[in-house]
C-alpha cells in the first residue's frame, strides 16, 4: 500500500468542482445559505432544494429593488444609490411596500405628499391665489383697538358725563 488514493491509481482527473450557486445559474451563495439554514436551528433537516429556491428569492428581490432604486436615482440626477433611493423605491412599488410595511430605513425620509386641502385655492379669474384672513383693505370693522382709543359705548358715556 502506497497510499496514493483511489483517484491516483484509478487514471481518472477528478472533474473541475462546480458550485451550486452556477449551477442553478444564481449570483447567490447556494452552500452558504445552506450552511445558514442548518445552523439555523428553523428545522431538523434542510433538503438540498431549499437553499436553491430561498437563494433565487433573495436573489429576485435584491435585483428588483436595486433596479427601481436605480431609477430613483437617475430622476434625481445621481450615480450613487443611497438609503433615499431605496425608501422611495420600496414606498413607491405597491407590493414591496406591502412586503417592507414594518421596516423603518434609516436616512430615508418620506414620501414627498401635501394633502390636497392643505393646497392654496385658486380662484377662475387670472389664476389668482384667495387667502383664507383678511386683508388689511377689509369693509368690515376692526375689532382692535390702539393705545388711548376708547370703544363707543366709553366715549359716548363720557360725553353724556360731560353735559351733565
Amino acid at each position: 500500500m502506497s497510499g496514493r488514493g483511489k483517484t491516483a491509481g484509478s487514471g481518472k482527473a477528478r472533474a473541475k468542482a462546480k458550485t451550486r450557486s452556477s449551477r442553478a445559474g444564481l449570483q447567490f451563495p447556494v452552500g452558504r445559505i445552506h450552511r445558514l439554514l442548518r445552523r439555523g436551528n428553523y428545522a431538523e433537516r434542510v433538503g438540498a432544494g431549499a437553499p436553491v429556491y430561498l437563494g433565487a428569492v433573495l436573489e429576485y428581490l435584491s435585483a428588483e429593488i436595486l433596479e427601481l432604486a436605480g431609477n430613483a436615482a437617475r430622476d434625481n440626477k445621481k450615480t450613487r444609490i443611497i438609503p433615499r433611493h431605496l425608501q422611495l423605491a420600496i414606498r413607491n412599488d405597491e407590493e414591496l411596500n406591502k412586503l417592507l410595511s414594518g421596516v423603518t430605513i434609516a436616512q430615508g425620509g418620506v414620501l414627498p405628499n401635501i394633502q390636497a386641502i392643505l393646497l392654496p385655492k385658486k380662484t377662475a379669474e387670472g389664476g389668482a391665489v384667495s387667502t383664507p384672513r383678511e386683508t388689511s383693505g377689509s369693509a368690515g370693522p376692526s375689532k382692535k383697538k390702539t393705545i388711548g382709543e376708547k370703544s363707543e359705548k366709553a366715549s359716548s358715556g363720557a360725553k353724556a358725563a360731560e353735559k351733565a
